[in-house]
């Protein structure tokens, strides 16, 4: 964060003084980062005291001293300078407003969409990084709590902020860019994701379309980056004051407006990972993603769009795609073990949308590898089966019975070998694929809990066998990642952080 006075802050917050002279508090300031997790404060640093469900962070504010703190922002005074509020979400977004207005060389990125919000932020800060410093931690810190924190990472020296902003209704996001005004906004599409929550699709698209509605005008630097092969997306050009971009991978809808960023000649490698060709209005370049599922060439058009914009040439954005790999835990993370067998980790959140990608995904991996180097830095895998590892797709309403249904449907379709459904919460997934049994070659396995699909898996896995692994947050299967890997490989930081994260503010399953 940039260096702030404890008075300085007391008046942007409004907050309350204790435990600090008037003298005092226009003496001592923050240097260090602004944190919610004791474990994280470091010298110099603000520790916000969050009440949850299970912790009360007031508790921790004596470690949060001890490692170096200067004062605690909360609802109640601690032994130790304190700012009290009633509120320290909405302090901390006040606070974070403040500290965008006074970084007038920032240029703020927002992301939203049903499904992929996460993966292309990541891939979109490798790109941009080039350009100059960037904030955009791992992880969904994408919403009333992540939101103001990630923009509080931001210093004197950042020029590029790039957030994602998620909903759990109409409005949310809305909230979310007063705090740091975007100057471009990426819808990437509008899916079912969390349908039970917003009520029907077109809510969703309406909550979504916030975002393009809070960019400034065309005249004043304002852009829409688009998606043209989401219908619900596109026609947010119209709810815009903003120069609209699309991007689109598909093929283009009669008297449907021009594509500026587009691809072709889309092809999968043996390990599920795309490579196309882009074209762009600066012309056209071959681009080799070292992430996996098809999913990622919009993601990454997306991506493309927004360097563009920023200033990057055509060039330089295909050798930054090229080379980025993914950065927040449980998202299409591809491990081979040495044994053979691979991992794909997607185990952080589940939607019907995110799931076809998933499997899809999975299915692109079946051709044999004829060689492999222990060494390389993205695994191939084996010629052995697939194995999809699912559970229960939280928030869905009315609708959950059938989109689990529906996603049996689609493991018998895309042929993947091996179901394990997680849970009796997901048995309709189960039902569905052996009703298909006859036609399908594989087989399904309902299995009571993460244990249970741990000893099965652990059991009759071979080299050569390839499992995704995903389910909603709620579900946990990054237990069974957890116990197919070792833990360094399989989790980082980032995870146990947003973990905390939204159990700190809510009881659902997230946001969308």
């Amino acid at each position: 964060m940039i260096k702030l006075s404890l008075a300085e802050i007391a008046d942007i917050t409004s907050a309350r003084l204790h435990g600090v002279s008037t003298a005092d508090a226009d003496r001592i300031r923050v240097t260090g980062s602004v944190e919610f997790d004791s474990r994280k404060v470091t010298q110099g640093g603000l520790f916000v005291a969050i009440v949850g469900e299970r912790v009360d962070g007031h508790d921790f504010a004596g470690a949060a001293f001890s490692a170096g703190a200067v004062a605690m922002l909360g609802i109640r005074p601690v032994e130790g300078p304190s700012l009290v509020v009633g509120n320290p979400l909405a302090a901390l977004a006040a606070l974070a407003t403040a500290v965008t207005r006074r970084l007038p060389e920032l240029t703020v990125v927002g992301i939203t969409g049903s499904s992929g919000k996460t993966s292309t932020k990541d891939l979109l800060a490798s790109v941009v990084e080039r350009l100059g410093p960037t904030v955009a931690p791992p992880g969904s810190f994408n919403n009333e709590l992540g939101h103001p924190y990630t923009v509080l990472c931001c210093d004197e020296s950042t020029r590029y902020l790039i957030l994602e902003k998620s909903a759990r209704g109409v409005g949310h996001i809305t909230e979310l860019t007063r705090i740091a005004p975007p100057r471009i906004g990426a819808v990437l599409n509008v899916g079912r994701a969390h349908v039970g929550e917003f009520g029907s699709i077109d809510v969703t698209a309406r909550a979504k379309g916030e975002l393009v509605e809070a960019l400034p005008p065309a005249d004043s630097g304002g852009v829409a980056v688009l998606n043209a092969d989401d219908p619900l997306v596109a026609a947010m050009a119209d709810r815009t004051r903003a120069r609209v971009v699309r991007f689109g991978v598909g093929p283009r809808r009669e008297g449907a407006d021009p594509i500026d960023v587009t691809a072709s000649n889309v092809v999968l490698d043996d390990a599920g990972r795309p490579r196309y060709t882009l074209h762009t209005p600066a012309g056209a370049v071959d681009i080799a993603l070292r992430l996996h599922g098809e999913h990622q060439v919009s993601n990454s058009l997306a991506v493309a769009t927004i360097a563009l914009e920023l200033g990057m040439s055509v060039s330089a954005v295909a050798d930054a795609l090229s080379v980025a790999v993914p950065r927040s835990a449980g998202r299409m993370q591809v491990t081979r073990r040495d044994d053979g067998v691979t991992i794909i980790d997607d185990s952080y959140n589940a939607n019907p949308d995110s799931m076809r990608a998933g499997l899809s995904a999975l299915s692109a991996m079946r051709t044999p590898v004829t060689s492999h180097s222990p060494e390389a830095e993205t695994p191939s895998p084996g010629s052995g089966r697939l194995w999809a590892v699912l559970g229960y797709m939280g928030e869905l309403g009315p609708a959950e019975r059938a989109e689990h249904a529906a996603l049996g449907f689609t493991v018998t379709s895309l042929g993947i070998d091996r179901l394990v459904v997680v849970g009796d919460a997901a048995q309709a997934i189960h039902t569905a694929a052996i009703a298909r049994a006859e036609a399908w070659q594989g087989s399904s396995e309902l299995v009571s809990n993460t244990d249970a699909a741990l000893a099965l898996l652990h059991s009759q896995l071979r080299p050569g066998d390839v499992v995704l692994v995903k389910a909603s947050r709620s579900v946990r299967l990054e237990r069974i990642v957890r116990g197919l890997l070792d833990e360094s490989q399989a989790l980082n930081a980032s995870q146990t952080t947003e973990t905390d994260l939204h159990t700190l503010i809510s009881n659902k399953e997230g946001t969308a």
